[in-house]
């Protein structure tokens, strides 16, 4: 099922632990920005990942990821990094995601990401609960 749900912003700044030698935002950490961000849209939806584990015995992994790095960011900057659902499948969904500079809404990097359902047992694909499945296609 393809949706284009409306996006779920999460704020953050740029720390010196971001950032490398010359104070711009070091390409792993937009990967970090990414998944607190994603966290975080769950989190909003009344989903907590570690009950997922616990209650239903499933849990999500990143099983692809394609960036683009169009600008980079720097130390202080206040960025905001959305959530967009483009997909869901019964076992995993995709996500568009991108980290913007607030001040100015300059897109610094795009992101296409494909969450996986799994058991967390046998960490084999597994269909999402039905509650799940229903938020995460949430138009």
């Amino acid at each position: 099922m393809t949706t284009q749900s409306p996006p779920f912003i999460w704020p953050l700044r740029v720390y010196w632990e971001d950032t490398d030698a010359g104070g711009v935002v070091y390409h792993a950490s937009y990967v970090r920005f990414l998944e607190r961000a994603r966290t975080e849209w769950l989190r909003a939806a009344g989903i907590e990942q570690h009950k997922l584990r616990e209650e239903h015995g499933v849990l999500f992994v990143v099983h692809g990821m394609e960036l683009r790095f169009n600008r980079p960011a720097r130390l202080d900057d206040q960025l905001d990094v959305s959530v967009r659902i483009s997909q869901v499948r019964s076992a995993s969904f995709k996500v568009d995601q991108r980290v913007c500079r607030s001040v100015d809404e300059v897109v610094l990097v795009d992101a296409h990401v494909r969450i996986a359902c799994l058991d967390a047992e046998s960490w084999k694909p597994h269909p999402m609960p039905e509650f799940l499945f229903q938020e995460i296609a949430k138009p």
